[in-house]
């Protein structure tokens, strides 16, 4: 991806999540110069990898496959291991009309998926297989909002504004906005996605981006390059 079209994407999802009223944490907004000053104080945000995501996943379609994700907070990985601390984590994401965040699951983190605003989200789920793939003939069972709900494999769940639901480690997803654009806030215990995304496809995490312009906003990706 350019990064004047990343810059492009962050200054329209700053614009959609502000017009449902929330309100970034105010390290969102530090310039790259600010973050270099201020490396040594800002190790947790650094470190924990909190902050702007933008990923086409390295495919180079971002309005076909792609996701708008800000990691608002992040426990550590040792509090988790040690079952006490900060064991969960936060992220707002923007989920364009039919933009797919394609079919993968977690190893660790559970998490609850959330229609925050908008049109209605919808996740195509399926059951792991013994061996870690996807089961495609296993019966689907999940939560939304304290409700047990069945599925068939490759079953499609949507989701209206105030909706969600329990994804648990195992749980194969993808998801997209359906009749348009979507806020997601996700909820989850602690998250690290250098290790615990399993995709169906060959696919990266990350995008990989060209400086065609100044970054307004580093990316999480970023971090090891340029501080």
């Amino acid at each position: 991806m350019k990064r004047s079209r990343v810059n492009e994407i962050i200054r329209q999802g700053d614009e959609f999540i502000r017009s449902f009223g929330y309100v970034m944490p105010p390290f969102a907004y530090l310039s790259p110069s600010e973050m270099k000053t201020r490396r040594s104080e800002l190790s947790a945000i650094v470190e924990r990898r909190l902050g702007w995501d933008v990923t086409d996943y390295a495919k180079g379609d971002y309005d076909r496959l792609g996701l708008f994700l800000f990691t608002v907070r992040n426990g550590d990985s040792t509090d988790l291991q040690a079952g006490r601390g900060m064991l969960y984590a936060e992220k707002i994401m923007i989920s364009r009309h039919d933009q797919i965040s394609p079919m993968h699951r977690h190893i660790v983190k559970a998490e609850d998926i959330i229609n925050r605003g908008g049109s209605t989200l919808a996740l195509e789920l399926f059951e792991s297989a013994p061996d870690g793939s996807v089961d495609e003939d296993a019966e689907v069972t999940v939560v939304t909002d304290g409700l047990t709900r069945k599925l068939p494999a490759g079953g499609i769940l949507k989701l209206s504004p105030g909706e969600s639901v329990t994804l648990l480690p195992g749980n194969w997803h993808a998801f997209w906005g359906e009749g348009g654009d979507v806020l997601i806030g996700e909820v989850s215990t602690v998250n690290d996605d250098l290790t615990d995304n399993i995709f169906r496809e060959p696919i990266g995490r990350f995008a990989e981006i060209e400086e065609d312009e100044d970054p307004l906003h580093l990316l999480v990706s970023d971090y090891d390059e340029w501080l």
